[in-house]
């Protein structure tokens, strides 16, 4: 896990541009605090910071390799989890290797396959790769776009990093956010719309697609997609190939030459992962695998069940260790500590996010960096399986806008009037459900309830899904720690995709398919248990804390949030505790304090980043 930057500019020499590629790189330090690498010529500079995790020696990067009179020097951030088979694949046709780095397997994959490349990889990767023979620049992004890769063209440079904030170490590169801008931080964020950026002119290469920049200019194209086609296996069989791609998946990302962990919440997801993992290492005679949990000081006084967060963790955790081969470490966050990362929370995803959502799970990755390198995570089971509350509630399901964000009315009501009224939020929001909805591949052989449930699972895989893991690599790669989702597993996706309805919410239940699977390996209180989702502070003092956070910006009258945002609306949001705002702000746990502490996100973004708004 690493951080990459770059640039090429086939109009001018930009071999002197070497302090500007340190800048750029140095932003990216926490992504790879272990090593970091250059490679600089008349039209390319490539930058790399690595965290290693795989073959310390044999994978430095930039990497590069001479074949048929040509050089391929790649950078690159993720991990292969086909690495064995594709280097198997790669001696057969003649290739030697030094090392045993991923790394070295994709830069000489990719010279033995040229684009096609992306069509053999299993993993989590954005990566760059250069030839100087054509004079062609490839960049990738993995299927689910697990790793980040942003990048901007401007005045024949093609300027592209692992976060935006080194973009914005090149000259001449503004912080702009116009219209489309601030339709997306405040009408569909923390979400965004797959290729955009809440920056004018920085975009990302999106999710399943790659690039390829030459003389001609910038040429992208998408390589995978979910397709809709009918499911033949009868209900056996279903389950058994399930069982073996979650497996296959889990055992393939326990590679590490790190320590590596699994994060353990007592629900279905992670306890699925955590079984899985213990027992590879009691099979292969490993140390007992190690876990981590995280709570908050005095949430076992201060927990309030809800529809969306029906029981704590801990007894569930413990039910769960007592039938692994684990050793077992809780992490217990304080208050005052998730207030003071908001900032840091907002650094890392160069935008405001989920607040304390964000700090919190900033924090825990902080905190088991200490013992660990690499984690693997439940992270995407609901997505893929159909685990949230919207797939069953009519109220979510006849919306007609994202299920997870519905307060579009309360949205528009905390920007300023004026800059309500030239944006308006609604239209577009409605017009990024519907292009979304544009894509959905319907059968005739799909039942109602199918074709329905087809359409938010594909709104939840591509808006929802992103959002999370745009969260869980930014927190983690904060720490300089890797997190990996064996769930995202893109075989896994494409299989349980095509699941009828009818089977994958087996019972009526959510997740009831990896539900009736999992009764095979865990205890029958943990399959039973109803989702609850990422456990947040029920901590009344932070409540206070981030009221008292904003209330000291809002004393301010100067304060840039007052330029863009509803003033006297965000006071009522101060005196109400966060009730004016009727709905959650985003998902189901972005309630009053989390709606103030994203304000304040907000302020601090404004005063951090000074963009300028062009509206």
């Amino acid at each position: 896990m690493c951080g990459l930057v770059g640039f090429v500019n086939f109009k001018k020499d930009i071999s002197e541009y070497r302090n500007v590629l340190y800048k750029m790189s140095e932003t990216l330090s926490r992504r790879g605090p272990d090593e970091e690498g250059y490679y600089i010529s008349s039209h390319v500079a490539l930058g790399h910071k690595r965290l290693i995790v795989i073959d310390p020696e044999g994978g430095k990067q930039p990497m590069l390799h001479r074949y048929q009179e040509a050089n391929y020097i790649i950078v690159y951030n993720g991990q292969i989890y086909n690495t064995k088979e594709l280097k198997a694949e790669l001696v057969e046709n003649g290739f030697e290797f030094s090392g045993h780095s991923d790394t070295e397997v994709l830069l000489k994959s990719y010279i033995y396959y040229g684009k096609d490349v992306v069509k053999h990889l299993n993993g989590i990767f954005a990566f760059a790769i250069w030839n100087t023979k054509t004079e062609e620049l490839f960049m990738a992004r993995d299927h689910f776009g697990v790793k980040p890769l942003f990048y901007c063209l401007k005045d024949n440079t093609l300027i592209f990093a692992s976060e935006i904030k080194a973009i914005f170490e090149y000259p001449g590169i503004e912080k702009i956010v116009d219209k489309q801008g601030l339709a997306e931080l405040f009408g569909i964020g923390p979400a965004h719309t797959a290729g955009t950026t809440v920056f004018k002119d920085i975009k990302e290469i999106k999710p399943a697609h790659f690039a390829v920049f030459n003389k001609s200019g910038l040429h992208i194209e998408r390589y995978w997609k979910l397709t809709s086609k009918e499911h033949i296996d009868n209900f056996e069989e279903t389950c058994a190939k399930v069982e073996y791609l979650l497996e296959n998946a889990i055992t393939r990302q326990l590679v590490s030459d790190v320590p590596l962990c699994v994060f353990l919440s007592g629900g279905l997801d992670s306890s699925i992962i955590a079984k899985y993992a213990s027992e590879y290492c009691r099979r292969e005679g490993l140390p007992p695998l190690s876990t981590f949990s995280i709570d908050y000081v005095d949430n076992d006084k201060n927990f309030v069940k809800s529809d969306f967060q029906p029981n704590s963790d801990n007894y569930y955790i413990n039910l769960m260790v007592d039938n692994l081969y684990c050793k077992h470490t809780p992490i217990v966050i304080d208050t005052p500590e998730l207030a003071n990362y908001l900032e840091d929370a907002m650094i890392a995803r160069d935008m405001p996010g989920m607040a304390d959502i964000d700090s919190s799970l900033l924090l825990f990755c902080k905190y088991v960096k200490e013992k660990a390198t690499v984690s693997l995570t439940g992270e995407c089971a609901d997505e893929i399986f159909g685990g949230y509350p919207w797939f069953f509630r009519e109220d979510a399901l006849k919306s007609n806008t994202f299920p997870w964000s519905i307060a579009i009315e309360e949205r528009n009501t905390l920007l300023n009037p004026q800059i309500a009224k030239n944006l308006d939020l609604k239209e577009y929001i409605d017009f990024r459900y519907k292009e979304s909805l544009d894509e959905v591949e319907l059968l005739d052989t799909d039942s109602e309830e199918t074709k329905e449930k087809r359409k938010i699972s594909h709104l939840t895989l591509n808006w929802f899904m992103q959002t999370l893991l745009d969260r869980s690599d930014r927190t983690a790669m904060y720490n300089g720690f890797e997190l990996r989702v064996p769930f995202c597993d893109y075989r896994l996706a494409e299989y349980v995709w095509n699941i009828p309805w009818e089977m994958k919410a087996l019972n009526g239940r959510e997740k009831g398919l990896l539900r009736y699977i999992a009764k095979k390996i865990l205890p029958e209180e943990i399959v039973e248990r109803k989702k609850s989702p990422y456990p947040k502070t029920h901590n009344p003092t932070y409540l206070a804390r981030v009221k008292k956070m904003l209330s000291d910006i809002m004393q301010d009258e100067s304060a840039p949030i007052n330029d863009i945002l509803n003033r006297k609306y965000i006071l009522e949001i101060l005196e109400t505790d966060g009730k004016a705002f009727t709905r959650p702000w985003f998902g189901q746990l972005m309630t009053g304090p989390q709606l103030m502490a994203y304000l304040c996100q907000v302020n601090k973004w404004l005063e951090k980043y000074q963009p300028k708004i062009e509206i």
